[in-house]
């Protein structure tokens, strides 16, 4: 059985982290840990929703687990 795989727009996944869109593209920048966005187009540009998800919840555990 395969996954279906669900993307996001740059709005959908500042939303997902609750971030702005700015701090979204400044961490895409900074933090190489961070997911990766895929360009679909010259004006289409999406992130791996799972990938985001799989993200901040390491992120959780890691702030938990250092705390």
């Amino acid at each position: 059985m395969s996954q279906v795989r669900t993307s996001s727009r740059p709005r959908q996944a500042a939303e997902l982290l609750g971030i702005s869109r700015a701090t979204l593209w400044r961490w895409v920048a900074t933090r190489h840990d961070f997911p990766r966005a895929r360009r679909l187009s010259a004006r289409c540009t999406v992130f791996d929703s799972a990938e985001l998800i799989a993200w901040r919840d390491a992120q959780a555990k890691s702030t938990t687990a250092g705390g």
